[in-house]
């Protein structure tokens, strides 16, 4: 069932669902860059107590890049060589479109609690949007295993072994580190999870654009090549 899902299925649908969502809302991932850094200078000011858009933002992001960005990369390409380079470019460029209507459906369909917060996601549009509400419960369930024990034993091996392999920091005591600071976030409920993720976040997105961008400096002369073995890679051409 892995094999499946994680195979020729995953793929015509991420490619597929992302084309047609890109050509029906007429390239909206392109069309809206520029705006979306001009509205992230405004996303800032929010009410007490409740979430600023920038947070929101953050926690989005905080969800979608992690260690699977630096270590899922790597064990792509030395399984699939450097034509999945490519692909994941064309995966993430199509994934813009779909997170963009994944995220404007949660707008569309959350609900406003007694205490002035909100509530959403795809088990509520699920619900309220197409009437599946069997289909949200079964989402719901999976995304409780999979964030809830998957993920975390994903993520937290990858740190683990990193620092292990890297400074000799035994396995243990990382995870133990990781386990008190998570419960520290986590039981302080979305607000304190939105404040370390809004200083969090930046601070792992500059250091990862940083990074990237000194390993191309110091490789500038081979760039060229590079790129055209990622091309002839990707349509076979090796």
């Amino acid at each position: 069932l892995s094999d499946l899902l994680w195979g020729k299925v995953l793929i015509v649908l991420l490619v597929g669902i992302g084309l047609y969502l890109t050509a029906s809302s007429r390239f909206v991932q392109f069309r809206y860059f520029g705006r979306m850094f001009a509205v992230l200078r405004s996303s800032t000011r929010h009410e007490e107590g409740q979430v600023s858009s920038f947070q929101a933002l953050v926690v989005s992001v905080a969800g979608r890049v992690g260690g699977g960005n630096i270590a899922g990369v790597a064990v792509a390409i030395s399984l699939g060589g450097p034509g999945a380079v490519f692909w994941m470019w064309v995966i993430g460029l199509m994934g813009m479109a779909t997170s963009f209507f994944e995220c404007s459906l949660a707008q569309l369909f959350k609900q406003s609690e007694g205490d002035g917060t909100y509530r959403g996601g795809p088990a509520y549009y699920l619900t309220r949007g197409i009437g599946q509400r069997g289909l949200a419960v079964v989402y719901s369930i999976l995304l409780l295993v999979t964030f809830g024990l998957g993920f975390n034993a994903v993520q937290s091996y990858v740190v683990a072994t990193s620092l292990q392999e890297s400074f000799g920091v035994p396995t243990w005591g990382s995870g133990l580190m990781l386990v008190a600071v998570l419960g520290f976030v986590i039981f302080g409920g979305i607000q304190r999870i939105a404040s370390v993720a809004e200083v969090v976040v930046p601070i792992m997105a500059v250091g990862y654009l940083l990074a990237a961008l000194l390993v191309l400096a110091l490789n500038l002369a081979e760039l060229p090549a590079v790129l055209m073995l990622i091309i002839s890679s990707a349509f076979g051409l090796e």
